[in-house]
């Protein structure tokens, strides 16, 4: 009776080196292929070019598979007690990386019921490295850009964006991963703020940069990043101007704008109530939802309704009847917000709309209530959660003490220990 032979796959461009480990998996026996799950492989790599099914065929008709499989996560517990393989396939890579939890869990289970594990050497071709490299390329245009962050949401239930205001913090986002459990994590997009840009350039957050400039931003960062882009276009401005803001965006390889419900000279939030604020009447603003809808030329691009009546404490009823009337305007996404530091005002809001809306994705800033969890807020109901300003209230305070530091001591030697070394500045700018 033939081995039962198990290995994983998350490629969505076939190489060598993937044919030789099958093949050499293949001639220990029945093989088959767990195809990892959109979600898992985003999780901890790039985001698949090719879908999950679309991978599962591609496998499927490689010689040598027989049989071909889901597995949804990087942990390979659930398929291995399932199918209970004879002989578990793997490169070699492993033993030392992030994945080697889950080698051990694997080594676990196969030894509470007699399988065992079989590593071949992982194939490092300078080949392989550009095949890696150009499909990365590819991820970064605007086509293949543009429409991930609403695949994302409908694959993962939540995403996380993180703010960008230049190249650097861009790539930051782009390549920072936290290692846990046998797992990845990452920021699945980025956000371009307003205010972090206004903030970069010295100048005040009330819309005076200008959209040129902004998009400038936009640029540098699509440039050398490959992640989604969600970008705060304020109020959007004049309706007849916000058509072609729009157009503007989606060109760029933008994936989601938000606009918020105020009208007249931009106020930041942040103020509330504490200066004068007004918020556009219903129906003005479902009329600028419809002229941005209109005016965009894919379905991959989303316009979310941001509702400013809980920060100008209009209450409840207002937001709920407001987000609801946004969203029959057309509007993909709503955005709630808050100034009160517990959660709770926030999860009322989502509670009360999810009873007559199961689908339209809640977008959530939690600057201020910031104690719940992504796991949590996805239990809640909401889809996106957007770390603001993070990034920059963290660098400020840096720079700030290095400068004082340096005009305390008159010399700069007391500041290398909080300082990065260039040359690894330098790693995280890609050579081309």
């Amino acid at each position: 009776m033939q081995k039962r032979v198990y290995m994983c796959m998350s490629t969505d461009v076939i190489h060598s080196g993937h044919i030789n480990i099958i093949k050499k998996a293949s001639e220990l026996g029945t093989l088959t292929v767990g195809v990892l799950s959109d979600e898992a492989v985003s999780s901890y790599k790039r985001y698949p070019l090719i879908p999950f099914h679309e991978r599962m065929a591609m496998i499927e008709n490689i010689k040598g598979v027989s049989h071909v499989v889901e597995q949804k996560t990087l942990s390979y517990k659930d398929n291995l007690e399932k199918y209970q393989p004879d002989i578990v396939v793997h490169g070699d890579n492993w033993k030392t990386d992030f994945q080697k939890e889950i080698r051990t869990e694997v080594l676990d289970i196969l030894n509470s019921y007699g399988g065992r594990l079989i590593e071949f050497p992982y194939t490092n071709d300078p080949k392989i490295n550009e095949i890696d490299r150009r499909a990365r390329a590819e991820l970064s245009t605007p086509h293949f850009r543009r429409g991930r962050l609403k695949r994302l949401i409908s694959i993962k239930g939540i995403v996380t964006a993180m703010e960008a205001h230049d190249g650097l913090t861009g790539l930051l986002v782009e390549n920072t991963v936290v290692h846990q459990e046998g797992g990845a994590h990452q920021f699945d997009a980025m956000w371009v703020s307003s205010l972090c840009d206004s903030t970069a350039k010295g100048k005040p957050d009330i819309e005076l940069v200008d959209m040129t400039s902004r998009f400038r931003t936009i640029e540098d960062l699509t440039e050398v990043t490959t992640k989604p882009i969600i970008f705060d276009a304020d109020t959007g401005g004049l309706k007849e101007h916000f058509a072609y803001t729009i157009r503007s965006l989606e060109r760029l390889g933008v994936s989601m704008a938000i606009i918020e419900d105020k009208t007249g000279l931009k106020k930041n939030s942040l103020f509330g109530n504490e200066v004068k604020q007004t918020q556009d009447s219903i129906e003005n603003f479902c009329e600028k939802i419809k002229v941005g809808k209109a005016a965009q030329r894919t379905s991959d691009f989303m316009i979310c309704a941001r509702c400013e009546s809980l920060i100008l404490e209009q209450g409840m009823d207002d937001a709920l009847t407001r987000t609801r009337a946004y969203v029959k305007a057309g509007a993909d996404a709503i955005m709630i917000h808050s100034r009160q530091k517990d959660p709770s005002e926030i999860i009322e809001f989502i509670n009360l709309f999810r009873k007559t809306d199961k689908i339209t994705p809640i977008v959530l800033v939690p600057t201020s209530f910031n104690s719940v969890t992504e796991e949590e807020w996805q239990k809640y109901g909401a889809n996106v959660i957007i770390y603001a300003n993070q990034m920059m209230r963290a660098s400020v305070p840096a720079m700030q003490r290095c400068a004082e530091m340096i005009l305390e001591h008159h010399r700069a030697e007391e500041v290398d220990s909080m300082c990065m070394p260039f040359k690894d500045i330098i790693r995280l700018i890609p050579a081309e």
